[in-house]
């Protein structure tokens, strides 16, 4: 199925976060994770640098570092109750100084709604209780920001959990969307098929459906499941590390190289939003902000 010349704009997402603070020097091991960069003021510039970085490279959505901002990350890295929502609301400040650094004040902001536990393991996803908690409590401070425009709820290995996140963030008062991370025959980590699952979600008031962090090889099965399975927008942001060295769905915390160039990755994403009308298309590990800009060269509207 392919976009019509006539279609929407495509949104340009944001690359890997991750990968460029891990670049940068800031380690990003348990039990902080991508949280370290909001510790101090030297880490928060660094943050800061990289969204500059992506909005510079033509990015039209940037993420704020909120993906280990959950309760039981949070509290496992062992901060007090009270330190707990400043995380969030500093993750999401480094965002917005970077837009107003950047000169772009049209571009979203969207923030980042992981697994509460590991975004590999859909095999440790708690009770629906313990979900319901957790997402409401971070979806309820993600609502007194006045500077998210989106909750982005990612990574998402599991519909069970997928489907409880998106329910506190609509209960906040956010436009959301739901994106998975998918192994091979376009399936969730859990098993569960991906478009049976985004029927779901789109059901239950997500915006746009998309896949993230998943191999490039196994993206394009998944962007045929959605295609068919979903009625509004749907996008892809793959991952663009070469994990060949390691043991699959493992955590590594140093430098991978590319298994793409940028102008390769571009063309690649090009051709997807083409043959698949897709609405957003980015980067998620591995992709930079040459990758971005690449990328941006090529989808224009």
């Amino acid at each position: 199925m392919s976009r019509a010349d006539n279609g929407p704009a495509t949104l340009r997402l944001d690359g890997g976060t991750a990968t460029e603070l891990r670049r940068a020097g800031v380690p990003l091991s348990a039990p902080w994770w991508t949280t370290r960069a909001v510790l101090t003021d030297a880490r928060r510039t660094v943050l800061r640098d990289t969204h500059e970085r992506f909005l510079s490279a033509g990015a039209d959505v940037i993420t704020a570092n909120t993906f280990r901002c959950n309760l039981r990350a949070l509290s496992r890295a062992g901060l007090q109750d009270a330190g707990l929502a400043w995380m969030v609301h500093a993750a999401v400040g480094v965002a917005f100084a970077a837009r107003n650094a950047a000169g772009t004040p049209r571009t979203q902001i969207a923030a980042s709604v992981a697994p509460v536990e590991d975004c590999y393991r859909p095999d440790l996803v708690p009770s629906d209780e313990e979900l319901r908690t957790e997402h409401a409590w971070l979806a309820t401070e993600l609502s007194r920001s006045t500077v998210v425009d989106l909750t982005l709820i990612e990574t998402m290995n599991s519909e069970r959990e997928a489907r409880i996140a998106l329910e506190a963030a609509l209960a906040g008062g956010r436009r959301a969307w739901v994106s998975f991370i998918c192994d091979s025959g376009a399936r969730l980590l859990s098993g569960e098929p991906l478009d049976r699952v985004a029927k779901a979600v789109e059901a239950d008031g997500a915006e746009a459906v998309l896949v993230n962090c998943t191999a490039l090889a196994d993206t394009e099965d998944c962007l045929r499941a959605l295609r068919e399975a979903c009625s509004g927008p749907i996008g892809a942001y793959p991952n663009v590390e070469d994990r060949s060295s390691l043991p699959r769905w493992t955590h590594f915390d140093g430098e991978l190289p590319a298994a793409l160039e940028p102008e390769a990755f571009g063309e690649l994403m090009a051709r997807w939003r083409q043959d698949y009308g897709l609405a957003m298309v980015g980067g998620c590990c591995g992709a930079t902000p040459e990758h971005i800009a690449a990328m941006s060269r090529l989808v224009k509207d």
